[in-house]
C-alpha cells in the first residue's frame, strides 16, 4: 500500500488527510508550525466562513478558469458542508451565502479536523519543515533533523500571504526544484493604502457603504459592504473584496448612504448640516472639504498600493494550475500532487478561498490510489 506524505497542516493539508486516511491510505502530515490550522482557525474573523452558498468559477482568479469549474462540479459548496458535517457540527448560509459554523467558531472546525485525524490514526509532525523533496524512485523529504520516504507526496504548504501563520513562500522552491513555475505573486484580499492627506483625522471610522472601483472611466467593480479608515487607507469586508481587482492608480468612489437619495441629503443638511445622516468625524472632514453633500455619495480616494503580503489572506499566484492534470497532479513529475493556495487560483472574500482548499484536497485524494 502507498505511503503518503502531505506537507503543510492547513485547510487543504488537513482535508486531504482526512480524505486519503478514510480510504484506508497510511497517511503522515508535516507541519512546520506547533500548532495544525492556524489560518484556518482565523478564517472569517474567527467565526469560520468555510464556503458559500453561491459558488463558482467566476469568483476565482487562475490561468486554467475552465478546470476550477470542472473541479467545482465535482466538489462544490454542498459536499464541503457534507464533509465537514461527516466530522460533527452544524454549517449554516448566512443571508449573504457565507457558511459558518453554527457557533461561529472558527477554532472549532480545526478542533473538528484534529479529532478526526487522531481518530483515523493520522501520524502528525510538529515543527516539521520540510526544506528539501526529491525523487529517486520514491520520495525523500528532508527536515532539520530527519528524513522520511514516501511513494506519493501532496504538497498543500500555503503560498506567500500571512507570514505569521507560517505561509512565507518558501515551499514554492520544492516545487519548482521539479520544473515547475511560479507564476508572478501578489497579495489579494487585502487593505488598500490610500494618500494620507486624503483620510486624515478618518482613522478607526467604521462604515456601511457603496464601494465602486474605478480605473480611468471604466467601472472594474463595484461591491456594498464595510468600510474602516486605517492610519494608511481602508479596510473592511467591502474593500478585502474590491482589492482582487484594484491596481495602483485606480480610484475608489464612496457612497457612504447608498439607500438614500442625493437631493433628500442635500434638503436635510441644509437645516442641520450632516448630523445624524454620517459619522460625525466623517461629517467634519467632508464640510471641510466643501461641497460636502457631494461628497457623501461620491468619495474619491486614489489606490496607491496594498499592505502587502504580511497583511494579506491570500496569495495572488503560484504553480500554474496547467502544470497539473485532473486530479492536480504534477505534469513534471508523477506522484506529486497539489492542493490549496499554492496553486495559482485564489477567490473573492466570503468563504471562496476555503472552498477551493477543500475542492483541491477532494480532486488530490480521488488521484491517489
Amino acid at each position: 500500500m502507498k505511503k503518503i506524505s502531505v506537507i503543510g497542516g492547513g485547510a487543504a493539508g488537513l482535508a486531504v488527510s482526512v480524505m486519503l486516511a478514510r480510504k484506508g491510505i497510511p497517511v503522515t502530515l508535516l507541519e512546520r508550525g506547533q500548532r495544525l490550522g492556524r489560518k484556518l482557525s482565523a478564517t472569517g474573523n474567527g467565526q469560520g466562513n468555510v464556503t458559500n452558498a453561491n459558488m463558482g468559477a467566476e469568483y476565482y482568479f487562475s490561468d486554467d478558469k475552465e478546470k476550477v469549474a470542472r473541479l467545482l462540479s465535482r466538489f462544490g459548496e454542498g459536499d464541503t458542508v457534507a464533509f465537514l458535517e461527516s466530522m460533527g457540527g452544524i454549517f449554516l448560509p448566512d443571508a449573504r451565502g457565507r457558511v459558518y459554523p453554527a457557533g461561529r467558531q472558527a477554532s472549532a472546525v480545526t478542533d473538528l479536523f484534529r479529532r478526526e485525524l487522531d481518530r483515523l490514526g493520522v501520524t502528525v509532525c510538529l515543527g516539521t519543515q520540510v526544506n528539501s523533496l526529491t525523487y529517486d524512485g520514491v520520495f525523500t523529504l528532508k527536515w532539520a533533523d530527519g528524513q522520511m520516504c514516501a511513494d506519493a507526496v501532496v504538497l498543500a504548504a500555503g503560498g506567500k500571504a500571512a507570514r505569521n501563520f507560517g505561509t512565507d513562500g518558501s515551499a514554492y522552491a520544492l516545487a519548482e526544484g521539479f520544473g515547475h513555475t511560479v507564476t508572478p505573486l501578489a497579495p489579494a484580499l487585502v487593505q488598500l493604502r490610500c494618500d494620507p492627506k486624503e483620510i486624515r483625522g478618518l482613522k478607526g471610522i467604521r462604515t456601511d457603504a457603496k464601494l465602486t472601483l474605478m480605473r480611468g472611466n471604466s467601472t472594474i467593480f463595484e461591491t456594498r459592504g464595510d468600510v474602516l479608515f486605517t492610519e494608511s487607507g481602508l479596510s473592511g469586508d467591502a474593500v478585502f473584496r474590491a482589492s482582487s481587482y484594484a491596481r495602483k492608480g485606480d480610484e475608489v468612489l464612496l457612497d457612504f448612504l447608498p439607500d438614500v437619495a442625493g437631493e433628500k441629503i442635500a434638503a436635510v443638511a441644509e437645516r442641520g448640516g450632516l448630523l445624524c445622516i454620517v459619522n460625525n468625524g466623517l461629517g467634519r472632514m467632508l464640510a471641510a472639504r466643501g461641497d460636502e453633500v457631494r461628497l457623501v455619495k461620491r468619495f474619491p480616494l486614489t489606490v496607491t498600493g496594498t499592505l502587502g503580503f504580511d497583511y494579506a489572506q491570500v496569495t495572488r499566484g503560484g504553480i500554474p494550475l496547467r502544470e497539473t492534470d485532473g486530479s492536480l497532479m504534477s505534469i513534471r513529475q508523477r506522484g506529486l500532487y497539489f492542493a490549496g493556495e499554492i496553486l495559482n487560483v485564489d477567490g473573492v472574500c466570503g468563504g471562496y478561498n476555503l472552498q477551493w482548499a477543500f475542492t483541491s484536497a477532494f480532486a488530490v485524494s480521488e488521484g491517489i490510489e
